[in-house]
């Protein structure tokens, strides 16, 4: 694949647009016959000094519990990560000085998601490091991890089942929920459910497939 630079130069009401690029040799392109290209879009903004501050967080958690350099560390998460979520047209080395906000906030949850599955212990509040608590809380989910503590959590229904009604026959999916350890389970039956969201800055996710599954939850009316 031949990579080249081009720029938006036309903005479209139907949400296309059209872009200007030189090829580097017109006589290669015309023997190749290009007929499409794949376009990746710059984000254009840098790394925020919070999502750097975040990185870093989180790698010293890492290298702590590995036992390494947090240098090592963050070269082999960053080679890591380039070859398993960055598509090829974006495989590059970045330097977290001035990497795009967008490659920033994705290697954020990398790095979180390790941690969640892997059981690092975290000093910080992976609720507080994340960039999106939605794929968070559904990471936790997935993992058995409470979303406050990371300890291990069970299914805290947001969603009432109400009375007289059977948990193992009601449809499960569709409806609230948050992964919580018996402490914070507790506490969340104590205080208002408003105020433990904003403490915490969470906000209930649904329950697909994959989560009814992991929890043994029914998920078809019978």
């Amino acid at each position: 694949m031949e990579i080249v630079r081009g720029k938006i130069v036309e903005w479209r009401e139907d949400g296309t647009v059209l872009i200007c690029a030189t090829l580097p040799n017109m006589d290669t392109a015309i023997k190749r016959q290009y007929g499409e290209a794949v376009i990746g879009l710059d984000d254009g903004r840098r790394i925020s000094p919070e999502q750097r501050r975040k990185v870093y967080a989180l790698i010293n958690e890492i290298s702590d519990w590995m036992g390494e350099f947090p240098e090592n560390v963050k070269a082999f998460f960053k080679m890591n990560f380039i070859v398993e979520r960055l598509q090829s047209i974006e495989r590059k080395m970045f330097s977290l000085s001035d990497v795009d906000m967008t490659t920033a906030r994705m290697f954020i949850s990398y790095l979180i998601e390790f941690i969640v599955t892997h059981g690092v212990p975290s000093r910080i509040p992976l609720w507080e490091l994340a960039e999106d608590s939605g794929d968070y809380l559904y990471l936790c989910l997935l993992n058995r991890k409470c979303c406050v503590c990371g300890r291990e959590a069970n299914l805290h229904h947001c969603d009432r089942i109400g009375i007289g009604n059977d948990r193992k026959e009601v449809v499960h999916i569709g409806r609230e929920c948050l992964p919580l350890c018996p402490e914070h389970h507790d506490e969340i039956h104590r205080a208002p459910e408003a105020e433990f969201y904003e403490k915490y800055h969470l906000l209930p996710v649904k329950i697909d497939d994959d989560v009814a599954k992991k929890y043994k939850l029914n998920r078809r009316r019978k």
